[in-house]
This record gives C-alpha cells, structure tokens and sequence, in this order.
C-alpha cells in the first residue's frame, strides 16, 4: 500500500492571488493542444494553416471551460441548480464535467470551422488527436485535488487515504473505519488510459490520410471504453450513487456508451463511405 502524499492544492499563493494545480493542469492541456495543434498544420494536406491553431485553441478553451461547468451543474447537480438557479455561476465551489466540456467544444469547433470553411467532421478528425494528453494533466489534477477516488483495493499501489482526505458524505457508501483503508487510484487509471494511452493510438493513426470521421470515431469509441471501464472501479458522488438499484451503473457509464456507438458507427461509415480522405 501506498499513503497517499498530502499535496497543497495552491502552487503559489501572492497576497490574495493564488494559483491552484488544478488551474495549471488546463493551462498544460491548453499548452499541449496548441503546440500539437501546430504540429499537425505544418503537414501539406492540413485543413489549417498553424498559424490559425491559435484561434482553434482559443474557440476550444472557451467550450471546455463553459461546456464543463454548464455539464457539471447539469449532469452531475441539476438538484442544486432548480433550487437555486444561480448556482450555474458558482464557479468557486468547483465543479467541471469532461461529457459538458467535450459538448462544449463541438458547439465551438461548429462556430470555428464556419469561419474557416471546412467540414465539421474534418476539423474534429483534426483535433482528436490533441485532446488526449489535456485529458491526463486534469486527471493528475483531480489526483492532487484527492478527488474521484476508487473503491477499496488490496493491490500493491493502492493509495492509503485517512478520514480527512475521504470524507464519508462524500462518495456513495463508504464511512467511519473504512475511510482509512487503501483505495484504487482512479484518477491515475483514467490519466493512463484516456490520457497516455489514447494519446499513442490516435496520434500514431493520425500520421497517415484516414477518411473523413475516423479519428473522430476512434476518439469517441476508445475515450469511451476507457472511461466505462474505469466506472467500475470509480466510486459515484454520494448525492447521485449508483443508478437504477445496481452496485455498478454510474452517471459516467451512462454519458460514455453513447460515445462508444456513435463512435463505432462513425467508423463503419467512414470506411464505406471512405472516397475522400483527410490527415487525421
């Protein structure tokens, strides 16, 4: 077993200013998108031009950070917002969701690619491949944040927590005594698997021409069999639990088998339909 280390949420606090890790870890993604994005517009057949990756990372963060949030209060705390619809702005108490943020980004790549001219699916084949390793700097973020912790683990990484870092009102049905036992890192799962792993595959698939919506059928189809598979293991907020009376059905397997059909569906059509291709 593994104690989990106790890490001070603030990087660096300057008088009232504080800069959290959690904020820096979308700045990475953010950084990382960008100088991937200009990456894959220095080939010959991009879509975009790189210096026009600077507006693409622009319209994107703005999905992410207004998906996320209008995705966290609406998937995850729609209670909280008809008793007090101004919760949605109660940006402080925290609370991004990666189905919102992920939503918010289509509706942002749709305003985007109008003004470039292209294909919807052809500007989300060009960016699938660089929102993998966004994806794993906010999963190292809700790690150093000690949230979304797995169920109780025996195994030899298992992450020690005390009552203080796991808070019985917390998660679904966990309290007293068993707060102190070794849980599974899921965090670190998902920064594996969605983030690093994910990454490899659709970038190493993303140097030769694909037709127009594979990648983006493989980044929804591959996101979402990571993310359910983790379900399993990842404990359910307290105030949601598990749906429909079972031990394992969550919110997050729920948002994520959509993904996986309509990815697999993209890609059959994509390979029929497969006359034009793209760099993606």
């Amino acid at each position: 077993m593994i104690a989990y280390p106790e890490i001070d949420p603030v990087v660096v606090a300057l008088g009232p200013v504080k800069v959290h890790w959690y904020g820096l870890m979308y700045l990475l993604a953010f950084a990382s998108a960008w100088w991937l994005g200009r990456r894959r517009a220095s080939q010959s057949n991009s879509i975009i031009q790189p210096q026009q990756v600077d507006d693409l990372i622009f319209y994107g963060a703005i999905g992410v950070v207004l998906g996320g949030r209008f995705g966290s209060v609406l998937f995850y705390n729609f209670d909280s917002f008809i008793a007090n619809p101004l919760y949605l702005f109660k940006i402080w108490e925290g609370g991004m969701s990666f189905h919102g943020g992920f939503l918010g980004v289509l509706v942002a790549m749709e305003v985007y690619r109008r003004k470039l001219g292209c294909r919807f699916f052809e500007l989300t084949d060009f960016i699938a491949p660089l929102v993998p390793l966004g994806l794993a700097t906010g999963r190292l973020g809700n790690f150093i944040n000690a949230e979304l912790w797995g169920a109780p683990s025996n195994l030899p990484w298992a992450m020690k927590l005390s009552c203080e870092q796991f808070p019985s009102d917390r998660y679904v049905d966990f309290a007293g005594p068993l707060c102190f036992s070794a849980r599974h890192p899921s965090q670190l799962y998902e920064m594996l698997l969605e983030g690093v792993l994910l990454f490899i595959v659709l970038w190493w698939m993303s140097a030769k021409p694909k037709p127009v919506m594979t990648m983006s059928g493989y980044f929804l189809l591959l996101y979402g069999l990571a993310r359910s598979s983790v379900e399993f293991i990842r404990l359910p907020d307290a105030h949601i639990g598990y749906l429909l009376n079972t031990d394992w059905l969550t919110k997050g397997i729920v948002l994520s088998v959509p993904m996986i059909i309509l990815g697999f569906a993209f890609i059959i059509y994509a390979r029929r339909a497969g006359s034009n291709a793209t760099v993606s």
